[in-house]
C-alpha cells in the first residue's frame, strides 16, 4: 500500500528520506530521562511508558487500523509510525516502543502464519522435527524493509524521544512455533526441550540468531534501547530457565552488546527468574507487578536498572485508588539505581486512555527533582 491510499489520519506523518544514517542516538535522546534511567544516572523526573502503549487501547488506533490485518498493518512503514506516535502525543509519555508483533521476524523468513483475532499467532506448520528447522533461515536487512523505513520515518517525528526497539525471545517464539499457536500449558514446547534437549537447543540456537538479527536491524535504523519480550518463559523452572533457555536469550543480548543501546528483558510471572534473566545480559530487567520493586531489585542483584510495575487491572480503579498504587510502587523503587515506571504487563484493551494519560501526569509531578 502506498502513502496515498493510507486514511486521511496519516497525511501529517512525514515520510522521510528513508532510515537514519547508523546513528543510535542524538544528543537530545540520549539525555533524555529514559535513557538515563536505563544507564543508572540521575533523572529530572522517573520516566514513563508502557507496554502495549501504541495499539487497541486507543481510539486513533481502531480508526486508522479500521480493515488492515495486523500483521498487514506491521509492514506498512507510514501506518506503523503513525501507529507508534500516538501515544506520544497524547500520554507524553518518555519513550516510544514500536509498533509490530513478536512474529514479524518469523513471517518475514517464510514461515506460514497468521494472527487470529481474539486467538492470537497461528502457525500453519508447527516446527517438531530436526527436518523443519531448515525452514528458520537467516533474516537479513532485505526481509523486513518497512522496519528501517519505519523507524526512520519515528526518528525524524520523535525528536528528543527515545524509540524502543523490540523482538520475541528464544523461548516465546519456540512455544508459538512448535505448540502452532498460544498454548496454556506448553505441553508440546516442554515434551521437546525435555525429551529432544539436542533438538531444542538446535531450535533455540536459530531462534536467537534470527532475533538478534532483527534487532540489529531496528538498532541500525536508528532505536535508541532495545527490549526482549519473553512473555511465557514464567512456565519454567529457574533450573530449566537456567539449562535450556538462558544460552539463546544471552545470545541474542551479545548479538547487540556491541551497538551500546540499553537492552531491556521482560517476561511475565518471572519472579523466580529476575536474578536468570539479569544474568542473560540485560541492562534493565522489566519486574511485574507480582513482585514488589525493593524485592525485585535484591533478587535481580546489583548493576541493573528495573522497570516496572504497576499491575494494569489497577487502571480500571477510581483516579485516588491508581494514583495510590502507583505511590506503592515509586516507594518500593525509590531506593534504586535507574528506575523506569511502566505497567507489569502491557495495557488492556478496553482500558480508558485518559486513565493512562493521567498516570504519566501524575508520575511525573510526584517524582520531580
Amino acid at each position: 500500500m502506498s502513502a496515498n491510499d493510507l486514511p486521511q489520519e496519516l497525511s501529517s506523518v512525514r515520510t522521510g528520506e528513508g532510515p537514519s544514517s547508523g546513528l543510535r542516538t542524538t544528543p537530545a535522546t540520549h539525555e533524555s530521562a529514559f535513557l538515563k534511567a536505563c544507564r543508572r544516572e540521575p533523572v529530572p523526573h522517573t520516566p514513563v511508558w508502557f507496554m502495549r502503549q501504541a495499539g487497541r487501547s486507543l481510539p486513533e488506533y481502531l480508526k486508522v487500523r479500521e480493515g488492515i490485518a495486523m500483521l498487514d498493518s506491521c509492514m506498512m512503514p507510514e501506518l506503523v509510525t503513525e501507529i507508534t506516535l500516538q501515544p506520544v502525543r497524547r500520554h507524553k509519555v518518555d519513550a516510544a516502543i514500536y509498533f509490530s508483533d513478536i512474529v514479524v521476524p518469523l513471517k518475514a523468513i517464510g514461515i506460514d502464519l497468521d494472527i487470529k483475532p481474539g486467538i492470537g499467532p497461528v502457525i500453519a506448520e508447527p516446527i517438531r522435527t530436526r527436518a523443519d528447522l531448515a525452514r528458520l533461515r537467516d533474516l537479513t536487512p532485505e526481509d523486513v524493509p518497512y522496519v528501517t523505513a519505519a523507524i526512520g520515518m519515528l526518528t525524524a517525528e520523535l525528536g528528543a524521544t527515545p524509540l524502543i526497539g523490540f523482538a520475541g525471545a528464544p523461548f516465546t517464539l519456540a512455544s508459538y512455533l512448535v505448540e502452532g499457536g498460544p498454548s496454556r500449558n506448553h505441553e508440546r514446547t516442554k515434551a521437546m526441550m525435555y525429551g529432544d534437549p539436542e533438538l531444542w537447543a538446535d531450535l533455540l540456537d536459530r531462534l536467537a540468531e534470527i532475533t538478534g538479527a532483527f534487532l540489529k536491524v531496528q538498532i541500525e535504523a536508528g532505536a535508541s534501547a532495545v527490549q526482549l519480550f519473553d512473555s511465557w518463559v514464567g512456565a519454567l523452572a529457574p533450573a530449566d530457565y537456567r539449562r535450556s533457555v538462558m544460552p539463546a536469550s544471552a545470545k541474542v543480548f551479545d548479538a547487540v552488546a556491541s551497538y551500546g543501546v540499553p537492552r531491556i528483558h521482560f517476561g511475565v510471572g518471572t519472579g523466580e527468574l529476575l536474578g536468570l534473566m539479569g544474568e542473560a545480559g540485560a541492562d534493565v530487567v522489566g519486574v511485574d507487578w507480582r513482585v514488589p520493586m525493593d524485592e525485585g531489585a535484591r533478587r535481580v542483584g546489583p548493576g541493573k536498572a528495573l522497570q516496572g510495575n504497576l499491575d494494569p487491572a489497577v487502571l480500571f480503579a477510581p483516579t485516588e485508588a491508581v494514583e495510590a498504587k502507583a505511590r506503592e510502587v515509586l516507594d518500593a523503587a525509590a531506593g534504586l539505581d535507574g528506575h523506569i515506571f511502566n505497567l507489569g504487563h502491557g495495557v488492556m484493551p478496553s482500558t480508558d486512555p485518559d486513565a493512562l494519560t493521567r498516570l504519566v501526569e501524575y508520575v511525573h509531578r510526584q517524582t520531580a527533582r
